[in-house]
């Protein structure tokens, strides 16, 4: 007999000289529980869980409200119900857990010496729920505790390594779902403070190691850095050392040795790898038998191997073990596990390589149901999700399936709930260009291939300026629901303070700040899930549909150029009609090729075929709206043409205006001035930036504005040199809703919230502009250099100066798309405000694109390139 089976012996013996009223008797009560539970630890006996269980109750009954050991028994009980949870998965055990560490933390209050256990227990519990059911306020909340608890225990605390590791691991696990990278480089610094607190002696040592080298894994996977991914190798082989036959988390370490190797050979193609990488995932396997809450996972990962090991050498009895498995895995998954998506996909999949090598129909209809699943889920916000939509829609459309639209609409249902769930930062840009890639402009193109044009439009807006798109949600004019009664009134007041709140925090957080701006973000999404309860308010801020979006063409056709790996494709959105479809004779390569040398690429665009098929929709002489997509960002469309004698190029034939959303150009349209009667206006030149070469241009442009205007606006501003300062330029654009800026455009292609006007005393980036609260903005003429360039990996974001205008509240903007030289800036300028003044002798924004066209005009002659004539376009009503 051990020495802890004795212990059990004697602990018993007390219990029964202690009878029920005996004072003593809940002293017994609890060290009897505590015993069998460590015994269950050590040899896994559920019995001795379920009777440590029974123990705790009996003596948390006798430990009244008051008494100074209650918090000591709500804890016990609540750490042996979550135990019992890991093993046997009943969601109720882990619920009465987490009801036990709050009642047991509420006794704890801060200065108490047990505070920062309960935090951590109460911590754990919630990220165990959060695994299961996937609500992210629990893991949120796990992370907020984690720190707290860190807070209490300084360096050198026997506890500190533990408390690092759990606030990494559920840093990480966040991560996983929303792909933010700060929160991954976090964990991994934690996760190394924590593995340097535990010498190779200390019991913590291996936890501290896996950990550790799961972050690093991660991280490769982002980055791609080998030596993540060797390091994390290595480490897992130290942690299983100190994991022998009969411990506890031996299973863990040969798991999670298994998973680096089989990454390992993706990488390098070593199948020495991928054989020991499966034959680990087995013997985990066998130490997780059916009820183990890991199972699920080991079902997964020995599958995802056995697939590996059939795609390098084509034995079908490995894809037929991956798919049983596979289903056996699933099974397990309730509906909200955070895991489940991406079990589904990894079964579906499987289903679609047998389908390719043996024909069976079954396969491909079962993949295909197990894809439609998703389709049924009202809410769907991780990255999982939207992976496993998008693997459905390639699948579906590579087939020409009939559910490739469904599933498109899908992973755009999702992108959108993702997004939302951000807090809207240019630190967290990379994830949303991610989460976005081509999957607007292939929707669009397998819209188009099933004549669902109308759809085509819905999507393809979905999933463009998504960044954009949430940061204007801030801003929705909320008059309809101001007057809807004293309920939505108050929602309205709510949804304004908040949304004022998040803006105004944009790129502002600190590690101290990103809990605030959590809780904010999470309060936001509330309130906007009460304000579509309401009647007449079930579609607020969701995707609009093609009825909102065609009012975009009520002062003249929007013409949708988009480019996919399918094909190439214009709609004509008409006020009145679906849309005409333009199919454009040309590859996405072609297009991408093309790019750099636009004047080959504007001549095929422009050939008479495309020009006939444009002229017979669109009166000639109208305005048009271009709406590009992809590859056709980078391209001055409103100058296509054959440039022959005698041929007209579509700049000589339309008034061209261009919009990155059609949303856009709807809010522009809807923002009418609040007084019209004035009109103050503020030219700001800036010729001698701070670092920057000087411009001699500017001092005459501006003169050149101040002649022509003075005598028309209510007030006209100049601010110059030493006054055209930062802080001077948003004071100003504090009073006046006009502006002229000219000065150097700083475009930053890889950190595009850093592009800049160059001011006197340094940049006025655009990350600077997004948190601007101006009052009533109407035109702004941006008279700089590259004022249109945006992130160049992700054209479709449209993340550029002139965009920042825009969804800063400007209606109408005038930008560049390169350089502009001094002398052709100085006479488009001079132009252009000669034709911006109206009948009645003042300024109107909704005349800048037809001012710009006319100024454009005077350039058309020999001595003037032609890429200056065309370098200046027009963006808004």
């Amino acid at each position: 007999m051990s020495d802890l089976d004795e212990a059990i012996e004697v602990d018993r013996a007390a219990l029964l000289h202690r009878p029920p009223g005996h004072p003593d008797r809940s002293l017994s009560l609890r060290n009897l529980a505590d015993s069998l539970h460590d015994r269950f630890l050590q040899r896994g006996i559920m019995s001795d869980l379920d009777e440590s269980i029974e123990l705790h109750r009996d003596a948390l009954l006798l430990y009244l409200p008051g008494h100074s050991d209650r918090s000591w028994s709500l804890n016990n009980l609540a750490a042996s119900l979550a135990d019992r949870f890991l093993q046997r998965g009943i969601m109720s055990d882990l619920d009465e857990s987490i009801e036990l560490h709050q009642e047991a933390l509420l006794l704890h209050p801060p200065g108490h010496p047990d505070r920062s256990s309960s935090l951590n227990n109460l911590a754990a519990s919630l990220a165990d729920r959060f695994q299961q059911r996937g609500i992210m306020s629990d893991l949120d909340e796990a992370i907020e505790l984690y720190r707290d608890a860190l807070l209490l225990l300084p360096p050198g605390h026997s506890d500190r390594s533990m408390s690092l590791n759990n606030l990494a691991i559920s840093l990480r696990d966040r991560f996983l779902q929303h792909g933010v990278m700060s929160d991954l480089d976090e964990a991994i610094e934690l996760d190394r403070d924590a593995l340097s607190r535990c010498p190779p002696s200390h019991s913590d040592r291996s936890a501290s190691l896996n950990n550790l080298a799961i972050s690093l894994r991660d991280r490769f996977a982002q980055r791609g850095i080998m030596s993540d991914l060797d390091e994390s190798i290595e480490l897992l082989r130290d942690a299983l050392l100190l994991r022998p036959p009969g411990h506890s988390d031996r299973s863990k370490s040969l798991n999670n040795l298994a998973v680096s190797l089989r990454d390992r050979f993706l990488q390098r193609g070593m199948m020495s790898d991928l054989d020991e990488s499966i034959e680990l995932l087995r013997d985990a396997l066998l130490l997780r038998p059916p009820g183990h809450s890991d199972r699920s996972s080991s079902l997964n990962n020995l599958a995802v191997s056995l697939r590996d090991r059939f795609l390098q050498r084509g034995i079908m009895s490995d894809l037929d073990e991956s798919i049983e498995l596979h289903r056996d895995a699933l099974l397990l998954y309730p509906p909200r596990h955070s895991d489940r998506s991406s079990s589904l996909n990894n079964l579906a999949v499987s289903l679609r390589d047998r389908f390719h090598q043996r024909g069976v129909q079954s396969d491909l209809h079962e993949a295909f149901s197990l894809y439609s699943q998703l389709s049924h889920l009202s809410h769907a916000a991780s990255r999982p999700y939207l992976r496993a939509a998008k693997s459905w829609a390639a699948f579906a459309d590579t087939l020409n399936h009939a559910s490739a639209l469904l599933a498109y609409q899908t992973a755009l249902k999702f992108l959108d709930q993702q997004v939302a769930l951000l807090s809207s930062s240019s630190h967290h840009f990379d994830v949303i260009k991610e989460a976005v890639s081509s999957l607007a402009t292939v929707a669009f193109s397998c819209s188009v291939r099933h004549g669902a044009l109308t759809t085509a439009v819905e999507l393809v807006e979905q999933g463009r300026a998504v960044f954009w798109t949430q940061l204007a949600r801030f801003s929705t004019p909320l008059d309809e629901l101001s007057v809807s009664g004293d309920a939505a009134t108050a929602l309205a007041e709510e949804f304004r303070r908040l949304s004022f709140r998040l803006r105004n925090l944009f790129d502002q957080s600190t590690e101290d700040q990103s809990p605030q701006i959590r809780q904010l973000t999470m309060q936001w999404n509330d309130v906007i899930s009460r304000i579509r309860m309401l009647p007449d308010f079930s579609r607020f801020l969701l995707p609009p549909l093609f009825s909102d979006l065609q009012k975009a063409a009520e002062d003249g056709p929007v013409v949708i150029v988009n480019a996919s790996q399918y094909r190439c494709d214009a709609l004509i959105v008409l006020s009145d009609q679906d849309p005409v479809h333009v199919p454009i004779d040309i590859t996405q390569t072609e297009v991408s090729d093309l790019s750099s040398e636009f004047q080959s690429l504007t001549k095929q665009f422009g050939s008479l075929d495309t020009q006939l098929k444009l002229v017979s929709n669109i009166r000639p002489g109208s305005r048009i709206w271009w709406c590009p997509t992809a590859e056709f960002t980078l391209l001055p469309l409103h100058a296509a043409g054959a440039y022959e004698k005698k041929r007209d190029c579509l700049s000589h034939i339309y008034i061209s205006s261009y919009t990155p959303t059609l949303a856009t150009l709807v809010r522009a349209r809807r923002q009418v001035s609040r007084d019209g009667s004035l009109q103050h206006f503020v030219a700001i030149g800036q010729g001698n930036p701070d670092g920057g070469r000087p411009l001699e241009c500017v001092a005459p442009e501006i003169a050149v504005v101040a002649k022509r205007l003075k005598p028309v606006v209510s007030s006209f501003t100049q601010l110059e040199d030493s006054d055209a300062t930062v802080k001077g330029a948003f004071d100003a654009l504090n009073c006046n809703q006009w502006l002229h800026l000219a000065c150097h455009g700083m475009p930053n292609r890889r950190q595009p919230f850093e592009s800049s006007f160059a001011m006197r005393d340094g940049p006025l980036m655009i990350k600077d502009i997004i948190r601007s609260n101006w009052q009533d903005p109407q035109f702004a003429f941006l008279s700089a250099c590259h004022t249109t360039v945006g992130d160049e990996e992700s054209p479709d974001e449209s993340i550029h100066l002139a965009a920042a205008m825009q969804f800063s509240g400007f209606r109408s903007v005038i930008g560049s798309m390169w350089s502009v030289d001094d002398e052709v800036a100085q006479e488009v300028v001079s132009g252009f405000y000669d034709n911006l003044i109206d009948d009645s002798g003042r300024l109107d924004c909704t005349r800048a694109a037809m001012a710009l066209h006319k100024a454009v005009k005077k350039l058309w002659r020999s001595d003037i390139p032609l890429e200056q004539r065309i370098v200046f376009v027009h963006i808004g009503v």
